[in-house]
């Protein structure tokens, strides 16, 4: 347990998995009750329009409209979290079901001590997305030999 907060490395790993969960379901109001605090902010890299999003109400609503008009599907691939302050980095795969396309990247997140909840998130993708590739990742890395996922099972 972090004595700084009361929380456990579990309780972060299942609220992010909850929140890929939400994510994948377009459950609106999971994202905005279970997952984040009211004022919590998403940070992208450049190059995507009306970023960063902020508030709940905000992330929730892009994500339900990612989902319901492009087939937008997330896979988590690893989770890691602080040992000594509210905070997680989870590499994950983002499946673009209208494109066949993926692109893989990390998100780190910091958590609000008292409630547990998402505070922040900034997103940093593997790669600028090439339109061109099938999928947007690190070149060379041993995606298989590693145990990622290799395509979309959603």
């Amino acid at each position: 347990m972090n004595a700084n907060t009361g929380f456990t490395a579990a309780d972060y790993a299942a609220l992010i998995r909850r929140y890929y969960d939400a994510c994948n379901a377009a459950d609106y109001k999971a994202l905005v009750e279970d997952c984040f605090m009211p004022d919590a902010v998403h940070y992208f890299p450049p190059g995507l329009p009306d970023t960063p999003w902020r508030g709940a109400e905000t992330i929730a609503n892009m994500w339900v409209w990612f989902v319901q008009s492009l087939g937008s599907r997330w896979t988590v691939e690893k989770i890691l979290v602080s040992h000594d302050s509210p905070e997680a980095v989870v590499e994950w795969t983002y499946w673009k079901k209208k494109d066949g396309t993926a692109l893989r990247g990390d998100e780190w997140y910091r958590f609000d001590p008292r409630t547990g909840k998402i505070a922040e998130i900034r997103a940093y993708f593997a790669a600028r997305a090439d339109k061109n590739l099938k999928i947007n990742e690190l070149v060379g890395f041993d995606y298989a030999g590693r145990g990622y996922h290799l395509k979309n099972d959603g």
